[in-house]
């Protein structure tokens, strides 16, 4: 799916003639003989993804201004990179309009009655449609509410933070500083990510990619910070031309699901009703292939890639065995 996503995402940055991606390449490290790490790597070499091998001896040469810890492995994803997440959202919304979609923003979706023909009640008026998609994200569960479904899904609150450079520019995109994951560490066992500074001049973007349960609609109230604190320790010990404190401090929310893949099926009583739902912290770059798929099955066609690893039925077989 990714392989088929860069294609789909070059292809919309040539229709609307705007630039949504910057290689940098994905610097991936984690203790050498661990699962995750390994997991990393047999992927790409099975996908045959363009990639470099580094060594403690020739890191520093490669990778400034980052410590790779005693006992862990370091490649590099070459084709990996940077989506422009806000300017490709506004993008997809003007190509849509421009082919005769509609937007109705800020509507509250009040009921959904199934059937034959979906009837959708929102704050502005009542929609009716053969099919409908549902992709709501961290408030999925409360439409689905409305349809006798709910889904194992768990919200989270993730605090974006942005790190100042001791030194301006030493972790600059326009200095080939490369996107970064590390798998685990000493730390904590989640994945933490990093992008090089660019959106914010001086701030490079550094995440925990897990955060505490919260209610979407109440997320101001969740004000959890153990995960800024792993990243601090993180900072300190492995980026030392970054000051351990963040400078910016933003948030944003993950709908996970127990196995982290996605829902992409239709409703199990309702096959006019489509379900794109937890995403699980790395859905948006799949955007486009995920769409062409929701669509696929809300005409009732055979979708074009193997769905098996996200239908709903997955979850009620673990129920089932459990109980």
């Amino acid at each position: 799916m990714m392989e088929e996503c860069y294609e789909l995402w070059a292809q919309l940055e040539r229709e609307a003639g705007v630039k949504l991606y910057r290689q940098t390449g994905l610097l991936v490290m984690g203790p050498e003989n661990s699962e995750s790490y390994q997991q990393f790597k047999v992927t790409l070499q099975r996908n045959k993804t363009p990639m470099v091998v580094l060594t403690h001896d020739n890191f520093s040469q490669h990778i400034p201004n980052v410590n790779l810890a005693p006992g862990d492995g370091a490649f590099v994803d070459i084709s990996a990179g940077v989506l422009f997440a806000d300017r490709a959202l506004r993008t997809v919304q003007g190509q849509f309009q421009k082919l005769g979609g509609v937007i109705r923003d800020n509507e509250t979706v009040t009921n959904i009655k199934p059937g034959p023909v979906v009837t959708v009640s929102t704050s502005a008026g009542v929609y009716r449609a053969k099919s409908l998609v549902i992709t709501a994200g961290p408030w999925t569960n409360k439409l689905l509410a409305h349809t006798g479904l709910q889904l194992p899904l768990e919200v989270v609150k993730i605090n974006v933070c942005y790190w100042k450079e001791k030194v301006l520019g030493s972790y600059n995109v326009k200095r080939r500083f490369p996107c970064f994951l590390l798998t685990e560490g000493e730390e904590a066992k989640e994945h933490i990510y990093g992008l090089p500074s660019n959106e914010y001049p001086g701030l490079v973007k550094i995440c925990y990619h897990m955060g505490s349960e919260t209610d979407p609609d109440q997320r101001d109230k969740q004000t959890d910070r153990s995960d800024i604190e792993i990243l601090g320790r993180y900072v300190t010990r492995c980026l030392p031309g970054l000051v351990p404190e963040p400078a910016v401090v933003e948030s944003c929310m993950y709908t996970l699901t127990p196995d982290r893949h996605f829902v992409l099926d239709c409703h199990p009583a309702y096959i006019n009703i489509v379900i794109g739902a937890g995403f699980s912290g790395h859905g948006f770059k799949f955007g486009p292939v995920i769409g062409k798929l929701l669509c696929e099955l809300s005409l009732g066609e055979m979708p074009s890639n193997d769905l098996s690893p996200f239908r709903i039925r997955r979850f009620h077989a673990k129920t089932k065995s459990a109980l």
